[in-house]
């Protein structure tokens, strides 16, 4: 039914969508909630005589701030549990494995695109929703995020309960001091989001090699993987092209802040018109083939420039092979600055 031209959602509905919308809207809320929010009531009580109930954590904030660089601190029961089945069911978001990975070896995945949200990355590789460790035995992952994820309290636990880390150079060594480790870096990052649309993909990518020099560094190898519908998800609501001044100050913005600032639409959690829930839209994340590297602690430029021209070959061989059996024959990609 249309009201306004708005599409609502009809009254009955199966309780296993109403339990994967809630999944979404619950994951989509949760920065939102425990972070900023969270972050504001905490600091608003340490100016009240109630100070006392959150000095502990403040406390306990303070000496366990690097904890994300240091590994981290992950739960399996809250990797496992069954709100991200409905979420990986919401789209649906599937895994496509290409390749066995070895244990005896440490891993670096490059995940692309970023989109709005890295709906696929999340799901496949920081809860086990399409059972990414039977798939992969013996291979540890962790999502790596900006720091500034970190920054806020209560979410920074809830986050680290997942397995997420910081995407620092200490974490990344850290993390790969024991074989069999592997971590995801989404490398093009929110500088992403503001290419976020269909058709052709472009990743940032063309000059970013901090993640093959770091690879080389730790003896780690180079796993390309691409998540098609990624950028559907979403739609940009004035869509500011390349080289136009609004681009160059979202641009700004997001080396200042670390965020982009976009303007999306979705649909609701009663309409499919309008709203902050990403669409309906199907997500496959498809894992190439381990790249594998030399290790040397002090790589020439010549060096990281090889390894990460082959990288950028593997990647564009894993789209083009998978792109059309994905349902995307005519998308197109491009590696930007």
């Amino acid at each position: 039914m249309r009201v306004l031209g708005i599409h609502l959602a009809p009254l009955v509905i199966p309780l296993e969508r109403r339990l994967q919308t809630y999944a979404v809207f619950h994951h989509v809320s949760t920065f939102f909630f425990l972070g900023i929010s969270s972050t504001i009531f905490m600091v608003f009580l340490l100016f009240t005589p109630l100070c006392w109930l959150v000095l502990p954590y403040w406390a306990w904030y303070i000496y366990d701030f690097n904890q994300s660089s240091r590994g981290g601190r992950r739960f399996e029961w809250a990797r496992r549990n069954i709100i991200w089945t409905w979420l990986r069911d919401y789209f649906p978001v599937r895994l496509i494995k290409t390749a066995d990975l070895d244990p005896a070896h440490n891993y670096i995945f490059g995940s692309h695109p970023h989109g709005i949200m890295g709906m696929g990355a999340f799901s496949n590789f920081l809860t086990e929703a399409n059972g990414f460790s039977e798939l992969y035995p013996g291979i540890t992952m962790t999502l790596l995020s900006l720091k500034l994820m970190h920054y806020f309290p209560i979410y920074r636990e809830y986050i680290m309960a997942l397995g997420v880390c910081d995407v620092s150079k200490e974490s990344i060594q850290c993390l790969m001091k024991r074989k069999g480790q592997a971590i995801t870096i989404v490398i093009g990052g929110a500088k992403e989001a503001l290419d976020a649309s269909s058709g052709c993909t472009r990743l940032v990518l063309k000059n970013r090699k901090g993640f093959v020099k770091l690879a080389i560094q730790t003896g780690a190898y180079l796993v390309p993987t691409f998540s098609f519908g990624e950028n559907e998800i979403y739609t940009l609501v004035n869509y500011s092209p390349p080289g136009s001044r609004l681009r160059e100050l979202q641009r700004k913005i997001q080396q200042k802040v670390g965020v982009a600032p976009i303007v999306i639409n979705g649909r609701g959690v009663f309409n499919y018109t309008l709203g902050f829930l990403p669409y309906r839209k199907p997500i496959t994340t498809v894992v190439g083939h381990p790249i594998p590297v030399v290790q040397n602690p002090f790589p020439s430029q010549e060096e990281v420039d090889e390894v990460h021209d082959r990288y950028l070959s593997e990647l564009k061989s894993l789209f083009d092979e998978y792109k059309e059996r994905c349902g995307f024959p005519d998308e197109k990609l491009e590696f930007v600055d």
